[in-house]
């Protein structure tokens, strides 16, 4: 069965596009800063009033103790009221930001039962595994107090590892629906460019994203023995062999250059950093003011939260000229702009036409559910 072939066209940037980019952009990053603004008060508010001290005190019965120093049931309680408040002081935040403004410009496809329920899907997920983070770093607290901060890095960098592996067979299809490609034309040209950058993968799956969203995605997913290149059905629909394998070249890019372990190992040397620096401020707490029981006093968990407090052109609503402080705080990959006219000096060099293939590529877009890990996917501003 072949696939559906699509025909070349000259694309440009739609100006009015790219004003609702903008707009689109501002606006999520202004959502943003609302959300941790709202964090930091109820932090703040938890501390003014003794609430930390006086939720873990009502929490006392709960004094299974499995190691010395480590309460499991008043730690799990007290992270979930903690979250679970959160999520329903931000939930007006949450809706507009999830349905209402995807909505508005044209990004979602869901209707509103839809969305409520990859929502508490997500919510379920992230509780679970995030418990299971909060669980670890305190019993390291009670059982290694001078090093957990060493350990807690080294576990955290374990499981990216795992996770980056997994998610692919685990989570994503918690979400969206995969199907091997058929095979035809695209798929033979998508493999035989994973052959060429020496790069295994398991297949092309295409990811039922219509459902969800007008956002086209490509990716290449997983890590060893799950690495697979995954297509939006959205993509499949609009643009052409040559475009799509355009993405995907991207993707290899990463692959051939080894970034996604420079990301993780960059990322687990902050992390070893930041963690240090909140190890030293607990210590000063607990051993020096004494605002607490111990290390392990599931009442450090707010203090915890407050030193750790310190992310597509037409179809997606990418800003592909975004002002270089945003850029340079929001990005992760150069604005698109950027990249258009590196991809027009190579073809100047090499006598190709690269501009149609460029703009044209510019819209692609990871449309993760919020908060699940991604190994990698086609995106200007937030996947790698």
């Amino acid at each position: 069965m072949e696939t559906d072939i699509k025909q070349p066209q000259q694309a440009e940037i739609d100006p009015d596009r790219q004003q609702k980019a903008r707009e689109y952009a501002r606006i999520r990053r202004q959502l943003s800063i609302v959300g941790i603004g709202i964090a930091a008060i109820a932090i703040l508010f938890i501390f003014w009033s003794g609430l930390d001290v006086a939720l873990r005190d009502w929490l006392q019965p709960l004094s299974w103790q499995p190691l010395r120093g480590w309460y499991p049931l008043q730690v799990l309680i007290y992270f979930l009221v903690l979250m679970l408040g959160y999520e329903v002081l931000t939930a007006p935040l949450a809706y507009y930001g999830g349905y209402v403004l995807p909505h508005r410009y044209g990004l979602s496809t869901m209707t509103l039962p839809a969305w409520l329920a990859d929502l508490f899907k997500g919510l379920v997920l992230s509780l679970i595994l995030e418990s299971l983070a909060v669980e670890v770093i305190y019993v390291l607290l009670a059982t290694q107090p001078q090093t957990w901060w060493l350990w807690t890095a080294l576990i955290l960098l374990f499981f990216t590892v795992i996770m980056a592996n997994l998610a692919p067979v685990l989570i994503l299809p918690i979400f969206y629906k995969f199907t091997p490609l058929p095979e035809g034309e695209l798929t033979r040209r998508l493999l035989a460019l994973a052959e060429r950058a020496h790069t295994r993968v398991r297949g092309v799956f295409s990811m039922q994203m219509s459902r969800k969203t007008t956002a086209a995605n490509a990716a290449l997913m997983g890590l060893g023995n799950t690495r697979r290149i995954v297509l939006g059905d959205t993509m499949l629909d609009r643009y052409t062999p040559d475009e799509i394998e355009v993405v995907l070249a991207h993707e290899l890019g990463h692959h051939v250059h080894h970034d996604l372990w420079k990301l993780i190992i960059s990322q687990s040397i902050l992390t070893l950093g930041g963690l240090y620096l909140v190890n030293l401020a607990l210590h000063w707490a607990v051993d020096t003011q004494h605002y607490y029981l111990g290390l392990a006093d599931p009442a450090t968990m707010p203090f915890l939260l407050l030193v750790t407090a310190t992310r597509l052109a037409n179809q997606n609503l990418a800003d592909i000229e975004p002002s270089p402080l945003i850029e340079f705080l929001f990005h992760d990959h150069p604005a698109i702009s950027k990249r258009l006219k590196h991809a027009d000096a190579f073809a100047g060099r090499y006598g190709l036409n690269a501009s149609m293939n460029a703009e044209s590529l510019a819209p692609t877009s990871s449309t993760d559910p919020e908060g699940m890990p991604t190994s990698g996917s086609s995106t200007p501003d937030a996947a790698h």
